[in-house]
């Protein structure tokens, strides 16, 4: 290199302070196998000799299907380390997805948990462009020798046999920082899966930029060199929000639970001294809720909501637990984290009504994020915290488009603005709060309802356990709202009774009066998208037609 050049900002980089200051520190998998991470660089190496030696060159794609575990962690890191693409498959997507998908990303190389075997098998014979398929496993090798292979896939070998048979590669070529690091796709709700990239420099900028906003609050929500980390966001999902990518820059313990089992999830917290985490509101209520969790202290436990709105209910019940509980917000196009509501230490002193509040914002820009809240005309609503409108932003890792489809790539960037398709107001001091999906707002009468207010409502409600809002089509006012509800376990909520629960909310002028023209349909549960979110197309399409 060049005398005074600067070196490129790969994901390399992101390995030396860790290893090189404290390689003792542990990342363990679902408490039954601990690294160092000593250990953890020189499995990279091996990792990435490896994919070598199975013939991956710069520029081929290497997918996985696996659960959340140190060997996803290991192919973050070995596979864009060597120029290849790591496309992280959606393990949830239906069969034609998954052929859609793999053959769109044109995948060279998968590596394939036992558990997700099945879901090829089907497909091997349309997906032409894999030519070969790696085994990942949690049997023992003497096990792991009898298992049939069910799909037919020929595998080339097991990871761990094929890791230690190795040699670690000793260097990791020097890349421009442009090149493709990562892909995966976002199902949304209709359509085809879209496929979002990011290179090596977006995710360490946003790898940088979070770390430093999450790391700098005062106390609250503090991501730090002293936290113990456990992912509840799947892997294959824009990263884990980039934050295995933080935890391994600050070299922290890192615990990787496998499949979510919500006891499982509370043993590792407990036993593992569990600080910091992140997962959707489903996850989390699912936790709360598991009667073999009642006695579960999690009073050291930070957790980042995102994926969806948190509700005011959940996020009171989470803090009657000692956790200490606040949203980000982000999207797949934005790799992902644009926003957060970390609390100030004058706002923890307020009372516990109005540290809720702010907690379930969906918070302030981090560093480098230029965002704005615009009009119809593109005009920037006013900063009084009730004017909706579209939320807009640029910042350096946003994804450049949509893999192959330069319409739908056109589409996002109108304007020069990432479109986010999600409605919001601002107030004063910059913060955004979500207000809606522009294709979920409920237009009752020309007013605007927003179906996520309504919900946070009615999840007040002690004997609601979850619901959802659609807009369902009424002659005189266009549309008026139905409310999907799932009473909780020994509980029979009526109609009026919610009804009259909300008009409390309209009396205090926290609703719009149009909320009283509310429907409510009880059902046994709300449909969820391969990510865990309200799948209001599902909805629509179950209880509208």
């Amino acid at each position: 290199m060049p005398m005074g050049s600067l070196p490129a900002l790969l994901i390399k980089h992101l390995l030396f302070s860790p290893v090189h200051y404290d390689p003792a520190q542990e990342i363990v998998y679902k408490g039954e196998h601990r690294f160092s991470y000593a250990e953890f660089r020189q499995r990279v190496a091996r990792l990435a000799a490896m994919l070598k030696a199975q013939g991956v060159e710069p520029g081929d794609t290497v997918a996985v299907m696996d659960y959340d575990s140190h060997r996803y962690l290991e192919c973050y890191f070995a596979v864009p380390m060597i120029g290849a693409v790591l496309h992280t498959i959606n393990v949830r997507l239906s069969s034609e997805q998954l052929v859609y998908t793999i053959s769109h990303a044109e995948d060279d190389l998968i590596l394939v948990h036992d558990e997700f075997i099945p879901l090829l098998a089907p497909i091997r014979g349309r997906i032409e462009s894999v030519r070969k398929f790696i085994r990942l496993t949690d049997e023992t090798s003497d096990e792991s020798d009898d298992r049939v292979d069910p799909a037919g896939l020929n595998f080339v070998g097991e990871y761990e046999q094929l890791l230690q048979a190795a040699q670690p590669l000793e260097t990791f070529p020097d890349l421009d920082e442009n090149t493709r690091a990562t892909c995966f796709y976002t199902t949304g709700t209709t359509g085809l899966p879209k496929g979002v990239y990011f290179s090596h420099r977006q995710l360490v900028l946003h790898t940088l930029t979070s770390l430093l906003t999450l790391a700098s609050n005062g106390t609250q929500g503090r991501f730090h060199r002293e936290d113990v980390y456990m992912p509840i966001t799947p892997m294959f999902h824009v990263h884990a929000w980039g934050i295995p990518y933080m935890a391994t820059l600050l070299g922290v313990k890192q615990v990787y639970p496998g499949k979510y089992i919500p006891h499982q999830l509370a043993r590792l917290i407990e036993t593992e001294g569990v600080t910091f985490s992140h997962c959707v509101p489903t996850i989390l209520h699912m936790l709360l809720n598991d009667a073999k969790n009642a006695d579960c202290d999690l009073s050291r436990w930070k957790v980042l909501i995102g994926g969806s709105s948190l509700p005011k209910a959940l996020c009171r019940q989470a803090m009657g637990r000692g956790v200490d509980i606040y949203t980000g917000y982000g999207m797949s196009e934005t790799c992902p984290i644009l926003t957060l509501s970390q609390l100030s230490d004058d706002e923890l002193a307020l009372p516990m009504d109005e540290q809720i509040e702010r907690r379930v914002r969906t918070g302030r820009p981090l560093p480098l994020v230029a965002l704005r809240v615009v009009d119809a005309e593109g005009r920037e609503v006013t900063a009084d915290d009730h004017a909706p409108g579209e939320v807009q932003v640029r910042a350096p890792w946003l994804t450049r488009g949509y893999l192959k489809d330069e319409k739908q790539s056109e589409r996002l960037w109108a304007g020069g603005w990432l479109h986010t398709h999600d409605v919001a107001c601002r107030d004063h001091t910059g913060s955004i709060r979500i207000t809606d999906r522009t294709k979920d707002v409920i237009k009752v009468g020309g007013e605007w309802l927003s179906s996520l207010e309504l919900e946070d409502v009615l999840m007040q409600h002690p004997d609601v356990s979850e619901v959802a809002v659609i807009g369902q089509p009424a002659a005189r006012w266009g549309e008026i709202p139905l409310a999907l509800v799932v009473p909780r376990a020994g509980t029979e909520p009526g109609e009026r009774e919610l009804t009259h629960h909300v008009r409390e909310f309209v009396d205090k002028g926290m609703l719009p009066k149009e909320s009283i023209l509310l429907k409510v349909r009880f059902v046994d549960q709300v449909d969820k998208t391969s990510v865990g979110k309200t799948n209001k197309v599902a909805l629509r399409e179950k209880y509208l037609t």
